[in-house]
């Protein structure tokens, strides 16, 4: 039977489909894989880059050192800026006002300023304060430190990055903790808990969902502001490489170096960071059933 008979018959004309054409993602297409090409030929063949010279310090005893000392400060700082900053955001939380404004106050400055700057002044903190102590406020002092040789250039900088985290964190915290529902903490006072334990037991738990993906950004984030430790000076993998290339006077490859070494350290992280968000959010993804929530029929006749 042909077409003509079923149209003859009153019968409706068999669809003829036409699959829809995209020439502007092969164009496209053509547009990156040419880039990409051009990228991985110039890798290959640029006598800038001298991969020879990359190869015979990038595991070096003085490299492996400051990716250490990049590692070390991270952890310490995003420790620390946890830490701080969730008790900065249940001070800006708090119904007393004091507390409140103190919180303000610090996130004010140390978000208003620039974390260079402050590592500027910490590298500096001996001539702003001569000497630390340990006394009454306002009276007189039983021990005394010289404080340039008290706050070593690690202390310097992990101080310098911890506070700048905190006020940072200390807004993230406090976004997860307004995200969950007034009415859970109103149930938890009824069942007298405390507002503590509300927090520790409710609140936060339910938070994390919110907190773990910008803590993640922020991880990255101050993995490479490390970098900025310089400027106390503290050794880490930037300043390693400034220091080898200002003997050696190669600067690009010296520099490339130290980019496949953040690139190496953010990719684990980057994984880190997939896991504990997965972790998370057990529950509450689209088709997710909440482990222990399974629906389980009952009864004789078969029921399933």
């Amino acid at each position: 039977m042909t077409v003509d008979d079923d149209v003859e018959k009153g019968r409706p004309e068999a669809i003829r489909a036409v699959p829809v054409r995209h020439p502007g993602r092969w164009v496209a297409a053509a547009v990156v894989v040419v880039l990409l090409a051009m990228f991985v030929n110039f890798l290959l063949t640029s006598d800038a880059l001298e991969w020879s010279e990359q190869r015979k310090y990038i595991t070096s005893e003085a490299v492996l050192r400051g990716v250490r000392n990049t590692i070390l400060l991270t952890v310490a700082a995003m420790i620390g800026g946890m830490l701080i900053g969730t008790v900065l955001a249940l001070m800006r939380l708090s119904a007393n006002p004091l507390l409140s404004s103190a919180a303000w106050l610090y996130l004010w400055f140390f978000r208003g300023t620039p974390l260079y700057t402050q590592l500027l002044i910490w590298g500096a903190i001996g001539t702003l304060l001569p000497t630390v102590g340990i006394g009454i406020p306002f009276g007189p002092e039983f021990q005394t430190w010289e404080t340039q040789a008290l706050v070593t250039p690690m202390i310097a900088a992990g101080l310098g990055l911890i506070l700048n985290e905190a006020a940072y964190m200390a807004e993230i915290v406090r976004a997860g903790i307004l995200s969950v529902d007034e009415g859970q903490q109103e149930a938890a006072s009824a069942l007298g808990m405390s507002r503590m334990q509300t927090m520790r037991r409710i609140v936060l738990p339910q938070a994390m969902r919110v907190i773990v993906p910008p803590t993640g950004n922020e991880v990255l984030s101050m993995m490479k502001n490390t970098s900025l430790v310089a400027a106390v000076p503290f050794s880490e993998l930037t300043f390693t490489a400034q220091t080898i290339y200002a003997s050696t006077y190669k600067i690009i490859p010296m520099l490339v170096m130290a980019c496949l070494w953040y690139l190496l350290l953010s990719s684990v992280l980057m994984i880190a960071q997939y896991y504990i968000e997965r972790y998370f959010s057990r529950g509450v993804g689209k088709g997710a059933s909440p482990r222990g929530n399974r629906v389980r029929f009952r009864g004789g006749g078969g029921g399933q």
